[in-house]
């Protein structure tokens, strides 16, 4: 258990085809660990495997559900460390920490995300596997300005490529220290605190939790399932909401778009 909480079983997998699995560990993990590891050993009692249970009585770490967000302050650190990493660190990293900085998705997802699965006209991206099965996620405007600005490097299929090779970009969590780092960030900010953090600032915003389900693709979202090819135009303002109000806390603006007076 506390091999578990010190990050010894630490460790990044590939699982699916075009997935990533990041096994971090920490005290959380070890507590349902142990836990798990009791109800297997009860019922191997029940069913006369064995006469003991090693898991119990063992005092397990208590239990902290408050996820850590990014501070407004944070924010405007992540901002200037993504500036700072621009033309330092490899550009499809940098793009990609800002992509889940903007739409709070798994870093897995945001790796193994490809062109195909994209529609910058109708702001809409289609992820055929995900944790929760086929996602369809509404893509901010903002999010689809930095998509059209990135080139086609490696294999041209992904959005993130990695610096060699035709696979995903396993050296990313290392890449998003790097940038971090710039900030300087805590070390205990990760590209999962940035999931939480975008959720935690749509909430800010008076977003209901099912649109933000919708954003971010959890399993509640079901009722985004039915579009193939576009995002419902609520959750296409939510994302541009949450989206203009990341980049305003990075220190970032939208360019304002040219205002053309319509004549009575």
């Amino acid at each position: 258990m506390h091999a578990v909480a010190a990050g010894e079983s630490a460790r990044t997998r590939k699982g699916k085809p075009r997935g990533v699995s990041n096994v971090r560990g920490g005290r959380g993990v070890a507590t349902r660990t142990i836990g798990l590891l009791g109800a297997i050993f009860t019922y191997a009692i029940e069913r006369g495997i064995r006469d003991d249970n090693p898991a119990h009585r063992i005092r397990k770490f208590a239990e902290n559900r408050r996820e850590r967000r990014l501070s407004e302050a944070e924010y405007g650190d992540l901002g200037r460390a993504l500036r700072a990493a621009e033309g330092e660190i490899w550009p499809p990293a940098v793009a990609c920490l800002r992509f889940l900085a903007l739409t709070g998705w798994r870093s897995g997802e945001a790796l193994a995300l490809q062109w195909q699965d994209i529609d910058l006209v109708r702001r809409v991206a289609v992820l055929p596997e995900t944790k929760t099965g086929r996602s369809v996620r509404p893509l901010s405007r903002a999010v689809c300005d930095l998509l059209a600005s990135l080139p086609r490097l490696g294999d041209a299929r992904l959005v993130f490529p990695p610096t060699r090779g035709a696979g995903l970009m396993t050296g990313f969590p290392g890449f998003a220290r790097r940038i971090l780092d710039l900030g300087p960030l805590p070390r205990d900010i990760t590209p999962h605190i940035l999931r939480h953090s975008f959720a935690s600032v749509a909430a800010d915003l008076g977003h209901s939790e099912l649109a933000i389900a919708g954003l971010i693709g959890h399993r509640l979202a079901s009722i985004t399932a039915r579009y193939t090819h576009a995002a419902d135009a609520v959750l296409l303002a939510a994302a541009d909401a949450v989206a203009r109000r990341i980049l305003d806390l990075m220190g970032e603006t939208i360019p304002a778009g040219e205002v053309v007076p319509l004549r009575a």
